[in-house]
C-alpha cells in the first residue's frame, strides 16, 4: 500500500506543471452540481489540487468558507497564489494517506467535495478517510465523491500499463488496481484503482453512510467518471 501511495506522490511532484495545464476547467459532472452548494455554506475540498473549483463556485455566487487540501506541495502553493481577493478561503497541505489528515481542521463542514481523489489512494485508505470524515461534518452535511471510470474508455484502456514497469509485484495488488501512464511533458506512471457501484455500495455501508445519488458524467461519452452523493446515517 506504501508503495502505491508513493508511486503518485512522485507522479505528482514530477508532473504537477503538465498536469495543471489538463486541469483548467472543471469536469460537466461537477459543474451540474454547482446549485447544490449554496452561498453560505462551509465546504471542505478534499484533493483541491490547483484551486480551480474555488474560482468557479465564486463565479456563481459562492460567499461561505471554503478550505482546501492537497497532498501536493506544488498545487497548494499555485492554489494559495490563485486565490481570488476577498474569498474567505485557505489551502493546506495534508496527505489523505496520514490517518490524522483531519486533526486540526475546524469543523463543521456542511458539504465535503472530492473530486478525482478515492480512486488514486489504495483500500482501505478512502474507507479511513470516509469514516474520519464524519466527524468533520455537520448533522445534515453531505459527501459529494467523483471516481474515474477509465475503463469505460478505449483510449483509456490502452494506457493500462505491467506493473513490473513501476516496481510492484502485480501478485501484491489487486484485481481492481491498475498502473496507468501519463505522456505529457514525459512520461509517468499513475495508480488507480477503479471504484465499481458494488464496491462503493459497500464502503457507505460499511462506514455509516447513505448513498442519495449516483450517476455518471464527463468524457465523450458521458460515462468517464461515476458521481455520487453521501450522507451519514446518525
Amino acid at each position: 500500500m506504501s508503495r502505491l501511495v508513493e508511486i503518485n506522490r512522485e507522479f505528482y511532484q514530477q508532473f504537477a506543471g503538465s498536469f495543471d495545464q489538463t486541469r483548467q476547467r472543471i469536469q460537466p459532472g461537477v459543474a451540474g452540481l454547482l446549485d447544490v452548494i449554496t452561498q453560505g455554506q462551509r465546504v471542505l475540498d478534499l484533493g483541491c489540487g490547483n484551486g480551480e473549483l474555488l474560482d468557479t463556485l465564486q463565479q456563481h455566487g459562492f460567499t461561505g468558507e471554503y478550505t482546501g487540501l492537497d497532498f501536493s506541495a506544488e498545487f497548494v502553493e499555485l492554489a494559495n497564489s490563485r486565490r481570488p481577493e476577498g474569498a474567505r478561503a485557505k489551502f493546506l497541505y495534508r496527505d489523505l494517506s496520514d490517518p490524522n489528515w483531519y486533526l486540526g481542521l475546524e469543523g463543521p463542514f456542511d458539504i465535503l467535495l472530492s473530486f478525482a481523489v478515492f480512486h488514486h489512494l489504495p483500500p482501505p485508505l478512502p474507507e479511513n478517510i470516509f469514516s474520519a470524515a464524519k466527524k468533520l461534518m455537520s448533522p445534515d452535511g453531505i459527501f459529494i465523491h467523483t471516481n474515474w471510470q477509465f475503463l469505460n474508455s478505449p483510449r483509456w484502456r490502452e494506457r493500462v500499463q505491467p506493473w513490473e514497469l513501476a516496481g510492484v509485484d502485480d501478485k501484491e495488488v489487486g484485481s481492481n488496481d491498475y498502473l496507468l501512464d501519463w505522456r505529457r511533458g514525459g512520461t509517468g506512471y499513475r495508480y488507480v484503482h477503479y471504484f465499481t457501484e458494488e464496491e462503493l455500495g459497500e464502503i457507505a455501508s460499511n462506514t455509516g453512510y447513505k448513498i442519495n445519488r449516483s450517476y455518471y458524467s464527463d468524457g465523450k461519452e458521458g460515462n468517464l467518471a461515476l458521481y455520487q452523493i453521501w450522507q451519514p446515517t446518525r
